[in-house]
């Protein structure tokens, strides 16, 4: 019986076994080293083709595992190939993927989902914000509320004249008058002719007038005239000739006509 690590049957995963084996290493610590998944070890050492990838693939595996052995790993690449000249080697498409040999090295599935749930969301809300720009209204600026127009305020009812200037009683017609002071002294009595005037001292007391035909006089203040003191042909009295009261209107006190011949 020919010995299957040394005979001439050997081929190149009993080499890689028989090694592993001397040395005391487990498959699993080739497969840490290698990052080769466990079962294609177990597949090279078995010559089992049949559950390996390409023969590129396969002869790469076979190179780094005689590298974590010590052997040679062109002697041992170069079994492969002789072996794979034989027709034991089946070819497999190139594109075929292993797995890694570290599952802790790979990351969980769970975290995975968690990753790709969480890019959602951000585009989610990314395409959120921007439909919303681009909806929102343009902003119009604010424009103020006119304040309601007021109303011109009224204009302040004027005040009453000022009395300045003399007093003086001028006659339309002949008109018969008495200026004296209230209670007191006359200053002038008698019968002014059309168009003749009287101007009242401006030092007398409260003076007042007296007069039987209103409507043939007119008093002026200073540049202003008076109010008429009296109704045609009535006699009045006490009209005070105060600037301030022939300005605001007749003050006097009607008296009983007095017939012209009584005069």
């Amino acid at each position: 019986m020919v010995d299957e690590v040394t005979g001439p049957a050997r081929t190149a995963g009993k080499q890689l076994r028989a090694a592993r084996e001397a040395q005391g290493i487990s498959l699993e610590d080739v497969a840490s080293r290698t990052r080769i998944p466990t079962r294609h070890l177990e597949s090279l050492e078995a010559s089992d083709w049949s559950r390996l990838p390409a023969p590129t693939y396969t002869i790469g595996f076979a190179k780094s595992y005689a590298g974590v052995l010590g052997l040679d790993r062109n002697a041992i690449a170069e079994d492969l190939r002789s072996e794979l000249g034989t027709g034991n080697l089946v070819p497999r498409p190139e594109a075929q993927v292993f797995e890694p040999a570290d599952p802790a090295k790979v990351m969980p599935r769970w975290l995975v989902i968690a990753a790709l749930l969480a890019l959602v969301a951000v585009a989610a809300a990314f395409l959120l914000l921007r439909n919303r720009e681009l909806n929102a209204p343009d902003e119009v600026p604010a424009i103020e509320e006119a304040a309601p127009a007021q109303a011109p305020a009224a204009a302040p009812s004027p005040a009453p004249a000022v009395a300045s200037g003399p007093v003086v009683i001028t006659a339309n017609e002949p008109a018969w008058i008495q200026v004296s002071e209230r209670g007191g002294r006359t200053l002038f009595q008698g019968e002014l002719a059309a168009g003749q005037s009287y101007e009242v001292p401006a030092t007398a007391a409260a003076p007042v007038l007296r007069t039987g035909r209103p409507q043939s006089i007119r008093i002026a203040v200073g540049s202003a005239t008076a109010p008429a003191v009296g109704a045609a042909d009535t006699t009045v009295s006490n009209v005070s000739l105060a600037p301030a009261d022939l300005l605001r209107g007749p003050a006097a006190t009607p008296a009983p006509a007095v017939p012209s011949a009584a005069r």
